[in-house]
């Protein structure tokens, strides 16, 4: 799984990224797990199966889904508390749950 976490300016997405490939490591998955910004979106979706999106870019959550949508890439809008989850784990949960579900650009 490829997991590509989005932010404004890529440092925020940074921390989230860490964490979230870790909490996989943990769990024996094989999963990468980068950062990118809105503005890189388009090159990074090739390389995505799902991009997190950051609490703050909510207003352009309609761009990403469409987007994301022309790479049947799933989209998830992280909780607004994502930077509490210091394990990565909750985070890890809610990739897990939305690949499930496997809707291609919805939020969950």
């Amino acid at each position: 799984m490829r997991i590509l976490v989005v932010c404004g300016a890529g440092a925020s997405s940074t921390f989230v990224a860490q964490r979230v490939r870790r909490a996989g490591l943990e769990r024996g998955l094989d999963c990468s797990a980068s950062a990118g910004t809105a503005l890189s979106l388009p090159n990074d979706l090739d390389a995505a199966d799902i991009v997190l999106v950051g609490p703050h870019l909510a207003s352009e959550l309609d761009g990403i889904r469409s987007a994301a949508a022309t790479h049947g890439v799933v989209v998830a809008l992280l909780p607004d508390d994502v930077f509490a989850d210091v394990t990565g784990t909750r985070t890890l949960d809610l990739v897990e749950e939305a690949l499930r579900v496997r809707q291609p650009a919805d939020t969950i």
